[in-house]
């Protein structure tokens, strides 16, 4: 099965969990790692605010991920796969899963915990027993993954894809899901290489009206002002557009910090002191948004995680393009 290791090269997929890896080299990686045991792990978790793709493809498309599921276990060598799944997805679709992997190598544990426990190293811990929190990379799962195997570890809008470049049928398409201030919310597969502008005016949804945008998920998402969108969608595949006049920048500001301050794990201390500053001080009735942008910048920096940094990076540009261009009402 080397062969679909270089269709996948060839195609130029990378992975559509946010981090954007090569996937032909990341299944190179395991399929080459010398090992007794290998796993296969698909992660169905998807917790991120307003990114609702991946239960679209499930809800449509479980049998092309479970097939891509089979050919990745065959490619890498590996004896066991696992559905690590959402549990509220799990409760809509669990009559669907059941059938789809009866006699299969594959098992299926539904997550445990909150955001955190949808990072691939985190859902690792979390399958096997420990505490939901990340692990510190190198080693990175390739390598030494689950129960200390290489372990190959794809989101399911991935595996779709690498079942349609099986079928020589990719068209450098993905999924991104719609939301906020627009006429038309859902998820619409368009061409990758489409800008963020170029995909609200395909789908009918670019707003008559002064708007800005969260791109990569509603709690994550780096903020651009409607200016700044012929670019493509590099993240995770979500858009969230937000009417500027009808928005209060600094209550979206709390509602983000808020979020990261009860999912954090409280293992990194920049993680967890700086996003408790940014709780302090977004709090007050006259914020020190000088302050708050200083910590902001330095948790996407420095974090351990992707909770840290992508707080940060959420935070740094709202506070940088929309409340320091004039101080919000409280």
């Amino acid at each position: 099965m080397s062969d679909l290791i270089e269709k996948i090269k060839q195609s130029g997929l990378k992975g559509r969990g946010g981090a954007g890896f090569p996937t032909g080299l990341k299944w190179e990686m395991v399929q080459k790692a010398a090992a007794l045991k290998k796993y296969v792990i698909l992660n169905a978790s998807e917790g991120e605010p307003e990114v609702f793709k991946d239960f679209y493809i499930l809800s449509h498309y479980f049998k092309e991920v479970v097939a891509a599921l089979e050919l990745a276990l065959k490619t890498i060598g590996g004896q066991e796969a696992y559905i690590y799944i959402n549990h509220k997805y799990y409760q809509k679709l669990k009559r669907k899963i059941k059938s789809l992997v009866k006699d299969k190598p594959i098992k299926v544990f539904v997550k445990k915990g909150g955001y955190l426990a949808g990072e691939e190293t985190t859902l690792m811990q979390v399958i096997e027993g420990q505490r939901p929190e990340p692990r510190l990379r190198p080693p990175y799962p390739t390598e030494y993954g689950l129960y200390g195997c290489p372990t190959l570890i794809n989101n399911v809008e991935t595996l779709y894809y690498v079942y349609k470049i099986y079928q020589d049928d990719y068209h450098q398409n993905r999924f991104v899901c719609f939301s906020g201030d627009l006429r038309f919310p859902g998820v619409y597969e368009l061409n990758e290489n489409l800008t963020i502008k170029q995909m609200l005016e395909e789908t009918k949804n670019w707003p008559a009206k002064d708007f800005f945008v969260q791109v990569g998920g509603g709690a994550s998402g780096e903020f651009l002002f409607s200016g700044e969108l012929d670019t493509p969608l590099k993240s995770t595949g979500a858009i969230i557009v937000y009417d500027k006049k009808k928005t209060n920048v600094l209550n979206l500001a709390r509602k983000l910090v808020n979020f990261f301050y009860h999912e954090n794990c409280g293992r990194c201390l920049v993680c967890r002191e700086g996003v408790f500053r940014l709780k302090e001080i977004l709090a007050q009735k006259k914020p020190d948004f000088e302050k708050a942008e200083e910590i902001a910048f330095a948790l996407s920096q420095l974090a351990f995680c992707g909770l840290g940094s992508g707080c940060g990076v959420a935070l740094y540009s709202l506070i940088t393009k929309l409340i320091k261009n004039g101080t919000p009402k409280n």
